[in-house]
């Protein structure tokens, strides 16, 4: 073996532990990262137990920020929509006794024209049973109601 690269290995050898730190410094250094490492996990594990409620109170928050307008907006509408209902069955129920009206209006004229030619019908009975339209007396023709006074009636119905 030759001396010479003998010497450069043990002196890089020396080198390399003259750069190194001493087992005092390493072991100090350990037991700071230790310490360090251990404040660490206790912050980890406040932050672990404590971010839950935070998280809890920041979501009830915003939910209430936000979701309070709205229940405010649907009891509205819903206020709005129940008027709305109750002013249509008002309207329904107007509707139907104006129809009821207008059919008894309806039935009334009915029996106002009928009347009227019942009454026809029985004056041209009178007059083809007297067989002479001179003899016939036309006063009794004036007897049956007038039609106006009829009318009458419905107005005032």
């Amino acid at each position: 073996m030759d001396p010479l690269a003998l010497e450069r290995a043990k002196q890089r050898i020396a080198d390399a532990a003259a750069g190194r730190p001493g087992p005092g410094a390493v072991e100090a250094a350990l037991e700071r990262s230790r310490d360090q490492i251990e404040a660490l996990a206790a912050t980890a594990a406040e932050l672990e137990a404590s971010i839950p409620a935070h998280v809890g109170a920041a979501v009830r928050d915003g939910l209430r920020i936000e979701v309070l307008p709205v229940g405010r907006h649907i009891a509205e509408i819903r206020g709005l929509l129940n008027q709305a209902i109750r002013r249509l069955e008002r309207l329904e129920g107007d509707l139907l006794a104006e129809r009821h009206a207008r059919v008894d209006d309806l039935a009334l004229l009915v029996d106002l024209v009928s009347s009227g030619w019942r009454g026809v019908d029985a004056r041209l009975a009178r007059l083809e049973s007297a067989g002479d339209p001179e003899d016939a007396d036309l006063e009794d023709l004036g007897r049956v109601e007038a039609p106006e006074r009829a009318l009458e009636h419905v107005a005032a119905a």
